[in-house]
């Protein structure tokens, strides 16, 4: 009966509601204090190299492939889903990526930004995912690595993936990826990422829409503790989202030689929608707050008409006591304490009494 009883409580509240895990996780980032990443048990290296003329594509490729896979023709895209150590800085050095971008993708936790070292421009910022069971954003960094005639995309999972798309408009000849350059695959690559925000978002609306009617119909400890979480993961989405709009302002104002200006129409583009996007995180902030504010209220509320009602119960059952303490007193000559009748008349003043207050209260609007 104990095991089913502890079942049943965590099926009413659900324990991430209540811990304070969530919290630790979003707070325990320290840039100061060196963070081993583990490497991940398998790495998933995939390889495109396109002109517009052909495409040609390779999969399940080993990190020693990536020395044969260079070509100055057209654009090559790597992708490299899973990161170990090793491989990560084997194929840094093949492509000449300096050794601190090594180290930034190899990092964890680190705030979106830009960087251009020895001919490379680079990239990190975060995929963001709304998981629908834990109702959580969850986080993946990624670092995308642009070269002359090459980029270069390491993620750390290889099942949460939007670039698909890419992958799609790749097979189709007419299409403006098959006939620019690779500063342009980094545009569609962080357009996409940018893009997916809005899905996030779109998740957490609907988890703030049904929380409002929640705590409008019935404010309970549970909307409390769904204000709380919902308030953590805006404060994910917000820490994410707002550097992003810097890094698009940086490659907007680079003088990088890797960055054609017939590009920056396009990044101009994304600046717009990341804006859009910290916007609409600043107003799902300010909708918590009211909220939270409406869950307050309808706590004083619900206190306040606890406190109307036992106001009105004491007030009828005054005269009542009153009564009965009149005619209890030990004294010898009390009106009716000697007649047959006198405790009929005593009850009968007793009722009489309360329904008369309770006609006046209702005259009143008090009850």
């Amino acid at each position: 009966m104990v095991l089913k009883a502890n079942q049943l409580l965590k099926s009413l509240f659900p324990s991430n509601l209540f811990s304070t895990k969530r919290t630790r996780e979003i707070l325990s980032i320290n840039p100061t204090v060196e963070t081993e990443r583990k490497d991940a048990q398998k790495s998933e290296i995939s390889y495109f190299q396109y002109t517009p003329i052909q495409v040609q594509t390779k999969k399940d490729l080993i990190i020693s492939d990536l020395t044969t896979l260079k070509s100055p023709e057209g654009v090559s895209w790597i992708n490299i889903d899973g990161i170990i150590k090793s491989e990560i800085e084997l194929a840094c050095t093949h492509f000449g990526v300096h050794y601190l971008i090594a180290e930034d993708i190899l990092s964890v936790g680190q705030r979106p930004k830009t960087d251009e070292v020895d001919g490379v421009y680079y990239c990190l910022l975060n995929m963001l995912y709304f998981n629908q069971d834990k109702r959580v954003v969850e986080v993946e960094q990624i670092s995308l690595i642009l070269g002359d005639t090459f980029v270069i995309s390491i993620q750390e999972e290889a099942d949460k993936d939007v670039f698909n798309p890419i992958r799609t408009r790749l097979q189709v000849q007419k299409s403006q990826l098959r006939h620019r350059g690779a500063d342009y695959l980094l545009y569609s690559m962080i357009d996409l990422i940018v893009d997916n925000y809005f899905l996030v978002m779109e998740g957490l609306g609907e988890e703030i829409e049904q929380l409002e009617e929640e705590v409008t119909r019935r404010s309970n400890k549970r909307s409390l503790a769904r204000i709380n979480q919902l308030r953590k993961e805006l404060i994910v989405l917000k820490r994410n989202i707002a550097p992003v709009r810097d890094l698009i302002g940086s490659i907007l104002r680079s003088e990088s030689e890797l960055l054609n200006e017939s590009t920056t129409k396009y990044f101009k583009d994304v600046y717009d929608h990341i804006t859009q996007a910290f916007d609409l995180s600043e107003n799902y902030r300010d909708v918590m707050m009211s909220i939270q504010d409406l869950y307050l209220s309808n706590v004083n509320l619900k206190m306040n008409e606890a406190m109307k009602i036992m106001a009105v119960v004491t007030s009828l059952l005054a005269p009542a006591t009153v009564i009965g303490g009149v005619f209890g007193m030990n004294f010898d000559k009390i009106p009716f304490a000697h007649s047959p009748a006198g405790f009929y008349i005593a009850l009968a003043i007793m009722i009489i009494t309360p329904l008369f207050m309770i006609f006046w209260f209702k005259r009143r609007g008090l009850v």
